[in-house]
């Protein structure tokens, strides 16, 4: 009698129930919605929907970046790739962009604004190595300068002061390769003929 090959089952459902990218299927969650109109020509605009967490109702969404277009369409896809990775390993259902409102999970949202901020006013022949310099910062580098420029500079109207400006050159104007080359520390031999660290040198 032939054995029948016995098949995994197929998954019945993920972790937790989410929409988009990674946002809670919950009342009113702490996340950020991308703005995506019909058309070719139209901005993206990037939201922050603070949800329950909100003081009131006026400050309860707050314009973080409106993109042109051609800027959106060039990061989008590598943008929902690490995304979508990320879901995957929480065993999360993966997300995609569409015509309209696309939710976005509030960590996640907060690395697309830094991303966005980088490239909002960049050379556009420069968006691709930002995008490289930003795949390569760990995501809590990337929570670290989004709260740093979203305490004072995190409007849709600033995009030239501060640490926009500061993202721009960080991420867009600094080639990849030496931005993350590894450095070597001179070497000092100290008593004995030990190796130190020129920590106290003049």
């Amino acid at each position: 009698m032939r054995e029948i090959p016995v098949t995994q089952p197929e998954r019945l459902a993920y972790a937790n129930p989410t929409l988009g990218f990674g946002v809670p299927a919950t009342s009113d969650p702490h996340h950020f919605v991308v703005a995506i109109p019909r058309g070719n020509a139209a901005p993206v605009l990037i939201r922050e929907h603070l949800g329950m967490g909100s003081e009131t109702a006026r400050e309860q969404v707050i314009d973080r970046v409106l993109l042109e277009r051609h800027r959106w369409t060039a990061i989008r896809a590598e943008v929902g790739r690490a995304f979508n990775a990320r879901l995957k390993e929480h065993d999360l259902a993966t997300g995609t962009w569409k015509i309209g409102d696309t939710p976005v999970d509030r960590l996640l949202g907060k690395e697309l604004c830094v991303l966005a901020w980088a490239i909002e006013r960049l050379d556009p022949e420069k968006i691709g190595s930002a995008v490289r310099n930003w795949l390569a910062l760990r995501p809590e580098e990337r929570w670290w300068l989004f709260g740093m420029t979203a305490m004072t500079v995190g409007g849709i109207g600033d995009a030239d002061r501060g640490w926009r400006v500061a993202l721009r050159y960080a991420l867009g104007d600094t080639a990849q390769s030496e931005l993350f080359k590894p450095r070597r520390l001179p070497e000092k031999t100290g008593p004995g003929g030990q190796t130190t660290l020129p920590l106290f040198d003049d």
